[in-house]
């Protein structure tokens, strides 16, 4: 038994090796250079908060060799046939196919690289450390579900007879390996798999005939086929060869991963069994039943903290959880709550807190706890002001003026900053004035320094405009610790205008028209599993244009992603 094992464990290993190959060479022509810096999604430094540059506008060395192309022709979805699902998107898999809640690919598997999304493929390489720790994941899952009364239940429809009942066995296979591939099987597709069952009832010195033997090799099987893995989407070759027409199912898991990070319902499979997903109306319709689901609201509180860069918030664990809480609520409010025009998230004027949180804020306390306050006359208003937002930017144990300017202008903007000349070493702190001791002078060495000045002058006015907003998002008035060092709190976006505060700077952004052109790149950055590129910016300017004319609904926005011909499409690589 132990050989035969091994033999199929060196099966998958090779079926996974070969789909991460054909994965790179998709992803090595799939990843373009952007050719309008100013409406560039990318922001490629592969890290939140702590990042010293971004690397956006095809800056970045192609990771397979070269300098990609620029995209050209029309623009139809992603341009990738492989992409590997996120540690996030595989828990929520496992938890949906096999009913693992353990969250077991965040604890076993090395962690995506965020730039800033998890999905981009074209970061993605295969190793063999992802070969073996994918090994050790499929084992631990199986014994898992397969051990547990209740789990096991679900997994088998039937009531096995003997060890070897072929019949139950048949339905369990047929049953998971569908949910698995996400799509119908072909006739006699899933037969290799009935071979499994001869291993719980072999003959050998020792060995205990039992039936969920063979349904935890089908399990461990299962989690570690390139099917599973791999969102593969082929599609039919249109008028057009690089063109291919999605079908069904493939539109179905498109729909699924999108909206909730995870795989599709037997609802959205039986429309996509009944060829429906062809049609934008239909499309839209599944699309809106989805967004009524809880995992929707999940899938975007992920993408904001990406987005925005608070998926890791460097504070106590308290002050993490009430931050988390905190934006939750208020996405939620403006997004399903009282529906409204998504650009009040960066304006509106209260805010969900406990008790703890208000003390922090020095805001009163809500009537109940928690519960919904008035910002007043404090400053704040809208997402900027969260110490969500503000602690994800921060930098040597302090605010960092640059790192700020750098969110701003590459998540809120959509714009890209050069990366630092090689001979600036920009994880050290910035020493200016040896004898200076306030920040705001120690930061002057930037604007007298002829090779950084034209990248600072564009960042630290803006971060220096957040200044009075410590990196817990605590009011002050002067550096820590120093009240020699008095904080003026004025900023400047160079070329916008200027603010103070996260209040004025959210209202500027959104008064110039400036924060829903860049939510759209970026959610279709998302939506394709790569920064834009060629003619995607022009479909995003007309989707920009939808999501205005529908009073800056994000459910339309979402909506009008779905139900667009691009999205039913994949281009083939050049």
């Amino acid at each position: 038994m132990l050989g035969a094992l091994r033999n199929r464990s060196r099966t998958w290993r090779w079926q996974l090796l070969l789909a991460a190959g054909l994965c790179a060479d998709v992803c090595a022509c799939g990843s373009g250079r952007i050719g309008e810096p100013s409406r560039s999604s990318a922001f490629r430094d592969g890290t939140d908060g702590g990042a010293s540059w971004n690397y956006g506008d095809g800056a970045m060395p192609n990771r397979h060799g070269g300098d990609a192309g620029t995209q050209t022709g029309p623009y139809v979805g992603s341009a990738s046939e492989a992409r590997r699902l996120s540690r996030a998107e595989l828990d929520n898999t496992l938890r949906d196919v096999f009913g693992d809640t353990t969250a077991p690919a965040s604890k076993l598997l090395a962690e995506d690289l965020f730039v800033p999304y998890d999905n981009d493929y074209t970061t993605q390489l295969a190793s063999g450390a992802l070969i073996d720790s994918l090994e050790v994941l499929a084992n631990d899952v199986a014994t898992r579900v397969t051990t547990d009364p209740q789990l096991r239940s679900k997994l088998v429809p039937c009531t096995p007879t003997s060890a070897g009942d072929s019949a139950c066995f048949k339905q369990v296979v047929d049953k998971l390996v569908t949910r698995a591939f996400r799509r119908p099987l072909a006739a006699g597709e899933a037969d290799s798999y009935m071979t499994l069952l001869s291993f719980a009832t072999e003959v050998t010195p020792g060995a205990t005939h039992d039936f969920y033997t063979a349904v935890n090799l089908l399990v461990r099987s299962l989690i570690q086929d390139p099917e599973l893995l791999y969102r593969i989407e082929t599609g039919k070759q249109t008028s057009d060869p690089r063109v291919f027409t999605l079908n069904d199912d493939q539109i179905a898991v498109r729909m699924s991963y999108l909206l909730w990070g995870g795989p599709p319902d037997a609802a959205l499979l039986a429309d996509a069994n009944a060829g429906k997903l062809q049609t934008a109306k239909t499309r839209r319709s599944a699309a809106d039943r989805m967004l009524n689901d809880a995992r929707a609201k999940a899938q975007l509180h992920r993408f904001h903290a990406m987005w925005l860069g608070y998926r890791k918030i460097p504070q106590s664990a308290q002050l993490a959880a009430a931050f988390q809480t905190e934006t939750a609520a208020l996405i939620d409010r403006v997004v399903w709550g009282q529906p409204q025009s998504y650009l009040n998230v960066f304006g509106f004027g209260e805010t969900y807190v406990d008790n703890f949180l208000a003390d922090h804020y020095d805001l009163p306390h809500p009537k109940t706890s928690p519960g919904w306050v008035s910002y007043g006359s404090s400053g704040r208003a809208g997402i900027l002001s969260q110490g969500s937002v503000l602690s994800a930017f921060s930098k040597f144990s302090d605010t960092s003026p640059t790192q700020r300017g750098i969110f701003v202008r590459t998540r809120l903007l959509c714009q890209t900053i050069k990366p630092p000349p090689p001979t600036v070493a920009a994880d050290k702190p910035p020493t200016g004035d040896q004898n200076a001791v306030c920040k705001i002078d120690r930061y002057s060495q930037h604007r007298a320094s002829t090779a950084c000045a034209g990248c600072h002058s564009l960042t630290d006015g803006i971060g220096f405009g957040l200044e009075r907003y410590d990196n817990a998002g605590v009011y002050r008035t002067h550096d820590d610790g120093l009240t020699q060092c008095p904080i003026a709190g004025q900023g400047e976006i160079v070329g916008v205008g200027k603010f103070s505060g996260p209040a004025e700077l959210g209202k500027l952004l959104v008064d110039k028209d400036l924060v829903a052109p860049c939510l759209v790149q970026q959610l279709m950055h998302y939506v394709i599993g790569r920064p834009l590129a060629g003619n995607e910016l022009d479909e995003a300017d007309a989707l920009t244009r939808e999501f205005a004319s529908k009073g800056h609904s994000l459910r339309e926005l979402l909506l009008a992603i779905v139900e667009s011909d691009a999205f039913a499409r994949r281009l083939e690589p050049q």
